[in-house]
């Protein structure tokens, strides 16, 4: 481990290769290898290479941390293309650059230790959010689903989750500048040993019950870029799977579900444009004679927009109540400058036509139970569960397309973040996959039964449905604003403690 005070003494190459390590060890952290401790170790070393450092030499180690984490983290995206890849890694890390800059001056600080885990924070809320609708993938949080201070997910959310790992990170790295270990560990020690007593998930008031979901993972002809080329074959395999689930009811082999979910993309033929989708469709949900959330791709009245939603296929009044995608992923479900982008990388002309964003949250009302439901990246954004909990879900649904990055391990993580999202909000989260995974997740995180990625079936499972709160779904955006105040609180001092510096110095020339 480096020492923080022998930082004149650490050259630059030093720096830059201890942060693009500590790059690579924290994105192990995550799915597939999803070695959790591993993220505490990575922000240590890019830490300790910051510490009270120039800023300048802070920001270039951030950036180099940064690189190397979204290189490893998002190697899936080298099915879009190189070029996306290192586009997308290359601009996150420009946030990691911006908190490396800051870490410099706030290690100098007394309560560092509540300084740089507020700028952290602060810098993963504002690259999910801004700019295009942001991208919070690989928030540290993240990778912490089998960590025993997962817990902590439904009391402070993914903010405070993330702060406590980088806080442990800052007492370690303050621990080794002061050659002093007991007071830090005490205090950690205390810290740790509090989070896993608390329930899991911790909640309070509302009422419980059951209700029995079915999922249905159809596949697809193939994977990668040309995944749903043939999109009436994707349709098919949904439906097939469903008249073989209704055939397993019909036989007693099943019991009989309340509710069916269907993927993203199970049809990308609008069943509203096109009368043989609808009737496929509802061939399938008269057989199962039950609520089918099935996804759709529905063309709007612009010719060069679609929606991506959820629509309810009701055996008795047909199609119903719907969701529209909140979160639409730029360049891949829409392209923000067009004309200029398609003109340098023509491979931009296979999104033809962008997704429209909603308005609504997934808020939908399933057989008499009350869903709330997310599509594929959203499950990252804070803002989709928040919503649908305060909306009164008592259950989540999560309809996604993994086919584009079967084999990559972007499913992977996909699924680790939904098991958070289910301690977090302490709910049960039934996750419809075209290709895997899918499945059914308890509100504590743990998995019920799941159909892996190449598989094809249904499966069925009595889910828990709640009207609890937890502390998380309750606080909302509240711990990141919390940390943003103390992030500027943190950055007024540094100025205020540096004009101070200076007017002695000044005072002490001038006598």
């Amino acid at each position: 481990m480096v020492d923080p005070d022998s930082q004149s003494r650490i050259g630059v190459l030093a720096a830059v290769a201890i942060a693009a390590v500590s790059g690579v060890v924290t994105a192990l952290a995550f799915a597939p290898i999803g070695s959790w401790p591993l993220a505490f170790v990575g922000v240590i070393g890019v830490l300790a290479v910051q510490w009270r450092t120039r800023c300048r030499r802070g920001a270039l180690t951030g950036f180099i941390y940064g690189l190397t984490f979204f290189l490893v983290l998002l190697s899936w995206m080298t099915v879009i293309g190189m070029d996306a890849w290192i586009l997308l890694a290359a601009y996150c890390a420009l946030w990691n650059a911006a908190l490396g800059a800051l870490v410099a001056p706030l290690s100098r600080l007394r309560g560092s230790v509540l300084w740089v885990p507020s700028a952290w924070v602060v810098m993963e809320a504002l690259r999910g959010r801004v700019p295009l609708g942001g991208f919070p993938w690989g928030e540290i949080a993240f990778s912490q689903g089998n960590s025993p201070v997962s817990a902590l997910a439904s009391i402070a959310g993914m903010a405070g989750l993330t702060f406590l790992v980088v806080a442990l990170a800052v007492l370690t790295v303050e621990s080794i500048r002061r050659r002093k270990f007991v007071p830090v560990a005490l205090p950690a020690a205390a810290v740790i040993v509090a989070i896993l007593v608390i329930p899991r998930p911790l909640t309070v008031g509302g009422q419980e019950s059951t209700a029995t979901v079915a999922v249905v993972q159809g596949g697809t002809p193939g994977t990668g870029m040309d995944a749903l080329s043939v999109r009436r074959a994707v349709l098919q395999n949904h439906v097939d799977e469903t008249l073989a689930l209704a055939a397993a009811v019909d036989a007693g082999a099943e019991p009989p579900p309340d509710f069916v979910v269907w993927p993203e993309n199970a049809s990308d033929i609008d069943p509203f444009r096109d009368p043989s989708a609808a009737a496929l469709i509802d061939e399938a949900v008269q057989a199962i004679d039950a609520p089918v959330l099935v996804g759709v791709v529905l063309t709007t009245e612009d010719p060069t927009k679609v929606a991506n939603a959820g629509i309810v296929w009701d055996p008795v009044s047909g199609p119903g109540e719907r969701y529209v995608k909140m979160h639409p992923v730029p360049f891949g479900e829409f392209l923000p400058f067009r004309d200029q982008l398609t003109a340098l990388i023509g491979r931009f002309d296979r999104v033809p036509r962008d997704f429209v964003r909603g308005t609504e949250p997934g808020i939908l009302n399933i057989g008499g139970v009350v869903v709330g439901d997310a599509i594929c990246f959203e499950v990252a954004y804070d803002d989709v569960f928040t919503s649908v909990i305060a909306g009164g879900a008592e259950v989540i649904t999560v309809q996604t397309n993994n086919a584009t990055y079967q084999g990559t391990g972007q499913p992977a993580q996909q699924w680790d973040i939904e098991r958070l999202r289910a301690l977090n909000a302490g709910r049960a989260v039934v996750v419809a996959s075209t290709t895997g995974i899918s499945g059914f997740i308890a509100p504590d995180g743990t998995v019920d039964q799941q159909l892996g990625e190449g598989e094809t079936g249904y499966l069925v499972s009595e889910v828990p449905l709640s009207t609890s709160r937890t502390p998380a779904s309750l606080l909302g955006a509240a711990p990141e604003v919390i940390a943003g105040v103390a992030m500027l609180i943190g950055v007024g001092l540094g100025f205020y403690v540096r004009r101070r510096r200076a007017a002695l110095v000044r005072s002490s020339t001038d006598q």
